[in-house]
């Protein structure tokens, strides 16, 4: 597949590596529908995108709301006149372990299921519903080849604070396996991406110390760009013989 042919659903394109795909796909001369929660970050990327070879459509979407994302889906084949891609890139981060102490009353404190529930809602049963959808609507009208992407995350090893992400982020992994194997024979590729410590809003916000100590880990010796990224996203598109595996783009850090 050519990124010039694209005409890819991306999620979580208001900022960071999704809005940064989502340039790069326009650029190429592809279309692509974006979503966010906010507006005002979809806007600033179809501002930034309006004199690009390619065309940008965008719609506020909560990909944790099973109705938004048909509606979304619906929309983004209307807009682009055909749909051949999904970059399954939105998340959040809710951190916390999942039982501790707290250091001055020696109470036990336990991970909310609010805390646990938002994590799964956004980024695994919204991420396979989104999948879910976009497969169903080019199965349906027959658009292939095609290719799902899913971005996984160098936690899907484990990571202490993460139970609710790790617990997303490899069953995206896992999933990657399942529905290469069920969708070939829709002509329907499906691959993943493992970031490690990349350059983002999200990142930006963690804990400093924490922070620190894992750049510090990296053997390549910085953090990750978004264009890190997508040089693996662009892969996946590009190359026809390759499905059903992760890519870990994490400086060398799971070594």
């Amino acid at each position: 597949m050519q990124l010039s042919d694209m005409k890819i659903i991306i999620t979580g394109a208001g900022g960071g590596m999704g809005a940064h795909f989502a340039t790069r796909v326009v650029e190429a001369g592809g279309q692509a529908s974006v979503c966010d929660l906010g507006e005002e970050g979809l806007k600033a990327l179809a501002d930034a995108c309006a004199s690009l070879p390619g065309k940008l459509h965008h719609q506020v979407c909560d990909v944790s709301n099973e109705e938004a994302i048909g509606k979304f889906v619906d929309w983004s084949f209307e807009q682009m006149g055909g749909l051949n891609g999904l970059v399954n890139n939105a998340g959040l981060l809710r951190d916390g372990l999942l039982v501790k102490k707290d250091r001055n009353t020696g109470e036990i404190i336990k991970m909310s299921r609010e805390q646990w529930q938002l994590v799964i809602d956004v980024n695994l049963t919204g991420a396979t519903l989104m999948v879910r959808d976009v497969v169903a609507k080019m199965a349906g009208e027959g658009q292939s080849p095609g290719v799902v992407i899913n971005m996984s995350s160098l936690a899907r090893y484990g990571n202490r604070g993460q139970s609710n992400y790790v617990a997303a982020k490899a069953a995206l992994a896992a999933n990657t396996v399942t529905w290469a194997r069920e969708f070939g024979k829709f002509g329907i590729r499906v691959g993943a991406i493992a970031p490690g410590m990349i350059e983002t809003p999200m990142t930006r916000g963690m804990n400093e110390k924490a922070r620190n100590a894992l750049v510090a880990a990296v053997p390549v010796g910085r953090v990750g760009e978004p264009e890190d990224i997508w040089k693996a996203v662009q892969f996946i598109i590009e190359c026809d013989y390759f499905t059903g595996r992760t890519i870990d783009v994490d400086g060398g850090l799971t070594m």
